[in-house]
């Protein structure tokens, strides 16, 4: 008998659902057990972050570091730029759209506490290093990785990558939906689901209509390199979105990524080597996303979130999320380090960013996959064709 599969996606629409419906009838001792387990995650979660961007980040950037000379350094330059960009169009749409949609002062910290339920127990985790040091370690260990001739340390990197891989897909994700299941029966308890629940669809709502906005100013600026209509171009580029859409994996995408910008006239050369690349380092669609819950989240919150403070996290961002493919929900682990140093989130608030992700996982992959063409595109006619030698 074939052994029923159930995604990432639909356990944690169910673990919303049920937290909704269960909240509303299950009595303190069942909540304050959900609570006891949010606590231990928690705490477990804040350990891990710091080994995640070592592990993820570390090796990203190694394998980054090879290539073809000057073409990698245009490539991810242009990658990057189109990171920031989405970031900084998340952010201008959202302090013009949000506050009219958002009312402030939801205190998420009191919806984690249920109104005063505590734990039955606590377990304190204390984290190897701070999220800055990782990072700090992970860039330098990366980029001297990258230019060393002996294999050894290399290969002991990519065990450890292996190892943290393994650790968010058998241990971190599939306790998730419960994580997410504590989260809204601690909300449903204290009465301030609904208001939490009405504020996710509306964010969604505007995302989704950005990131389409996203795709065709990605398509128009690759048009006006190849003199060719953007929408027949983003047409040729639908068979990847909806390949991601049903993946939710960058790598897992590329092979059908890369026959489509073959169809849209990039040579075959430029586009397996632009593709590839661009699956790591491209993350327009997911940067899109979380600026945009994490703005929203703040907001609801009464948190200060200007301009200065926005920018240095949307730079550090676009950096840090080099992790992120290939790892189911990769982008927003490799992310709760600098929403909880650069923007104050604490757990209440990283599993709620956790929430809204994986509810428009799909799309930010579909986003940052469908733009890979379009840079593609660009650095094909930038090139002249011409790989070898660049």
């Amino acid at each position: 008998m074939k052994k029923l599969h159930v995604g990432l996606l639909p356990r944690i629409v169910i673990a919303i659902i049920l937290g909704i419906l269960f909240g509303n009838f299950l009595p303190t001792p069942l909540v304050r057990l959900f609570v006891t387990f949010n606590g231990i995650f928690s705490e477990f979660l804040n350990f891990s972050i710091p080994l995640i961007i070592v592990g993820l980040v570390t090796v990203a950037i190694a394998d980054i570091g090879r290539g073809a000379g000057r073409m990698l350094l245009v490539t991810a330059l242009i990658a990057y730029g189109a990171t920031l960009f989405s970031g900084f169009l998340s952010y201008f749409t959202g302090i013009t759209i949000f506050p009219s949609l958002i009312t402030p002062g939801i205190p998420l910290e009191e919806v984690s506490e249920a109104q005063g339920i505590l734990p039955y127990f606590s377990v304190a985790i204390p984290p190897l290093m701070n999220v800055m040091t990782a990072l700090v370690l992970a860039f330098t260990l990366g980029l001297g990785l990258a230019g060393l001739q002996d294999n050894a340390l290399k290969n002991a990197a990519r065990d450890f990558q292996e190892i943290i891989v393994k650790m968010i897909g058998a241990v971190i994700l599939p306790l998730l939906p419960i994580y997410i299941f504590g989260i809204f029966l601690n909300m449903t308890h204290s009465g301030q689901v609904f208001g939490i629940l009405t504020v996710f669809i509306k964010i969604i709502g505007i995302i989704f209509l950005l990131h389409i906005f996203l795709l065709v100013f990605q398509y128009c600026i690759a048009a006006l390199f190849v003199r060719k209509n953007p929408f027949r171009l983003l047409g040729r580029m639908l068979p990847a979105y909806f390949t991601a859409l049903g993946t939710q994996s960058s790598a897992a995408t590329i092979p059908v990524t890369l026959e489509q910008a073959k169809k849209n006239g990039v040579s075959a050369d430029i586009a397996g080597f632009v593709i590839p690349l661009c699956a790591t380092i491209h993350l327009s669609g997911s940067t899109l996303k979380i600026v945009a819950c994490a703005l929203a989240l703040m907001i609801m919150q009464g948190m200060p979130h200007d301009f200065p403070l926005f920018a240095g996290f949307i730079f550090m961002l676009g950096i840090t999320m080099v992790a992120a493919p290939g790892v189911p929900g990769g982008a927003i682990m490799a992310s709760l380090g600098i929403l909880q140093s650069m923007l104050g989130f604490d757990e209440s608030a990283q599993a709620l960013m956790i929430a809204l992700y994986i509810a428009m996982d799909s799309f930010g992959t579909a986003c940052n996959v469908t733009g890979d063409g379009a840079i593609a595109l660009i650095i094909d006619k930038m090139t002249g064709k011409k790989i070898n030698g660049y």
